[in-house]
């Protein structure tokens, strides 16, 4: 083993900082190291972290294995216990130039070997300008931590609270991304809504949204991620109706459909909240696609409670459905609430994700005979301005936007030949 190896675990922004993590260690000099960038959303997140950790020090009996994430930050001391562990690293610390230098070889003995601090105390969010990883599209971090406190959720513990990165900062990195070639830029943080509150003016995420059209024309694609739909802002709402480069696609943290229920997760939004907000963007962007997280099984969910989330939806009309069967994290609230049994858990999740798989079959139905703008991810594998994908039966050229007609979909995807324009971009 020679440059550092890196097992990211969890969302994208994990991805986009391992990236960033990668060129710190390369720049210190790290070899026959493996790093592990975990993640703590629930509690089968953190035990797929150790088995990836045992898995990693079976094959490379002889390196320094570092672990780090959110995972790491909640539990410092469930990964330092492991054996197989040589160092662990909090969420601040594994962004900083200083740590990895501090663990080169002729260094690392004069290194602590826990070094997790109290992330709450963090107050900024560096912009960490990587070149992007992927040859088709890049993430840019425009915002850390979560100010909010659902009573399920761990990652305000391992994120901190929420600090955004200067709009100046952003709008450059897209700019050196553009120039490289990259034809979309996703937009992503922990809480991205809550982008611009602790900047001067508290700008928000709908004026980052339009700046970033403003300032960097030759951008193709513009794209959010999870957004929470309650924080959306008028500006954010008026660009996507306005801005056909702003993608029609958007992936909402609905996490429930019955009020008792949000109440006792402590969100900020009601059941008509999130129906009302769909209805909206639907009107103002007539081919927008919707996504959305939602929990089965949380504590003293009954049956009629869950039928509420399983009717959201259709009345939402979700197309993408990411499913979290509960899982009570040490720590929270919801932990200590009165818990539902795991095959009660189990079976509401296979129901969510039957009805979510159902309202996909529809979506793709609906393409048929349609022409998408497809952003290739490899040579016959892209997708749409919907965030749909799309296979086809000829390679086309990675990182490069094709006009695509769509003849029918197989096994979750949209089917697809070039159409008469040819290559659009």
């Amino acid at each position: 083993m020679s440059a550092p190896v890196f097992s990211t675990l969890g969302c994208r922004l994990n991805a986009y900082e391992s990236e960033a993590m990668k060129e710190l260690a390369e720049a210190a000099g790290l070899d026959n190291t493996v790093v592990v960038n975990t993640c703590a959303v629930t509690a089968e997140a953190v035990r797929k972290a150790k088995q990836e950790i045992r898995r990693l020090r079976r094959d490379n009996p002889g390196a320094t294995i570092i672990v780090t994430g959110c995972a790491a930050q909640t539990e410092p001391a469930t990964f330092s216990a492991m054996p197989e562990v040589d160092r662990v690293i909090g969420n601040t610390e594994k962004m900083q130039a200083s740590t990895w230098a501090a663990m080169a070889p002729d260094l690392i003995g004069q290194t602590e070997r826990v070094q997790v601090d109290d992330i709450l105390s963090v107050r900024e969010t560096a912009g960490h300008l990587i070149d992007g990883f992927g040859r088709h599209r890049a993430y840019v971090q425009v915002q850390n931590g979560c100010d909010h406190r659902c009573t399920f959720c761990i990652i305000p513990y391992g994120r901190g609270n929420s600090r955004s990165v200067p709009a100046g900062v952003v709008v450059e990195q897209i700019r050196r991304l553009v120039d490289k070639g990259f034809a979309e830029v996703v937009l992503t943080g922990v809480d991205l809504t809550s982008w611009g509150a602790d900047l001067p003016g508290g700008p928000r995420l709908g004026d980052l949204v339009m700046r970033i059209l403003r300032l960097v024309p030759d951008l193709p694609r513009l794209r959010i991620s999870s957004i929470d739909s309650i924080e959306a802002d008028e500006a954010l709402m008026a660009a996507l109706a306005t801005e056909p480069r702003l993608m029609p696609h958007l992936h909402l943290s609905l996490q429930h459909g019955d009020d008792l229920i949000l109440k006792r997760m402590k969100r900020r939004h009601l059941r008509d909240d999130a129906i009302r907000f769909c209805e909206e963007a639907r009107r103002l962007r007539p081919d927008l696609v919707l996504g959305a997280d939602i929990i089965a099984g949380f504590p003293t969910e009954s049956e009629a409670a869950f039928e509420n989330s399983l009717r959201l939806v259709e009345d939402c009309g979700l197309t993408f459905l990411h499913v979290f069967p509960f899982s009570p994290r040490t720590g929270t609230p919801a932990a200590r609430m009165p818990q539902l049994a795991g095959p009660v858990i189990r079976e509401r999740a296979a129901r969510l994700r039957a009805a979510g798989d159902a309202r996909l079959l529809r979506h793709l139905e609906a393409q048929r005979g349609l022409t998408h703008r497809v952003l290739m991810e490899g040579p016959r594998l892209g997708r749409t301005e919907q965030f749909t994908e799309v296979a086809f039966a000829a390679d086309m050229p990675e990182g490069r936007i094709v006009s695509a007609s769509i003849t029918g979909h197989d096994q979750g995807r949209l089917t697809a030949e070039v159409a008469a324009a040819g290559l659009a971009a």
